[in-house]
């Protein structure tokens, strides 16, 4: 599988090691020298350039590429590099930021196949998602972590509250949420949650009790 990672930042060149280091055929492109050198000082095979500019990414191979990561600390950017590698049909994964306002997230969704929130997911999150896994892939969790979908049901204390005031224990984290039938993403802070939503969270084992407590009251 050959996929190209966009950004060589701290989300970036965590994604582009992870996927080497698991035999995947990964070219790294960006334009700060510096970082171009860290990547090939790692072993990484590395384009110098923008990563906007279509022929930097054909020198990248993005005409055989199976997905391309736009992985960049900015969304615009990241954005038009995922608009490219839709027309070479490639599966594109946008890096996006919390404060992206709800009509400018619904464009990205319908222009990408997936959006992250390094911030959430980091950099296993990107891996999963430029490999084609669902959201609810467990292979980067710990024998501690356990993968939990919670369905809300009518009597939940967290109707109402957006996805942001949910207070979870610091060993849980929502990650995921979908609305009625559709399919599970990841969430604005603004989401506000609803009867019927199922919320998907890794969390330590111990917490379980816990977190099924917070999202859908006592017993």
């Amino acid at each position: 599988m050959q996929i190209i990672v966009v950004g060589y930042g701290r989300v970036g060149s965590r994604t582009a090691r992870v996927l080497a280091e698991e035999g995947y055929d990964v070219m790294v492109v960006d334009n700060n020298h510096l970082k171009v050198e860290r990547a090939r000082e790692q072993g990484l095979t590395v384009v110098e350039g923008d990563g906007t500019d279509e022929d930097v990414l054909i020198e990248a191979g993005i005409e055989t590429a199976d997905a391309l990561g736009g992985i960049t600390g900015d969304v615009d950017i990241n954005h038009k590099i995922c608009l490219i590698g839709k027309e070479y049909g490639c599966r594109t994964v946008m890096r996006i930021s919390e404060d992206v306002s709800t009509d400018v997230y619904e464009t990205y969704v319908t222009d990408c196949d997936e959006v992250i929130y390094p911030q959430r997911l980091g950099a296993a999150g990107a891996k999963t998602a430029l490999l084609g896994g669902s959201l609810n892939a467990i292979g980067d969790l710990t024998e501690q972590l356990q993968l939990t979908v919670f369905t809300v049901d009518h009597e939940s204390p967290v109707i109402g509250s957006r996805i942001s005031e949910i207070e979870l224990p610091a060993t849980a984290r929502l990650y995921a949420h979908g609305a009625d039938s559709k399919p599970m993403t990841i969430p604005l802070p603004t989401t506000t949650v609803s009867a019927g939503d199922r919320l998907a969270l890794v969390t330590e084992q111990e917490s379980i009790d816990e977190v099924e407590s917070i999202l859908l009251g006592d017993e």
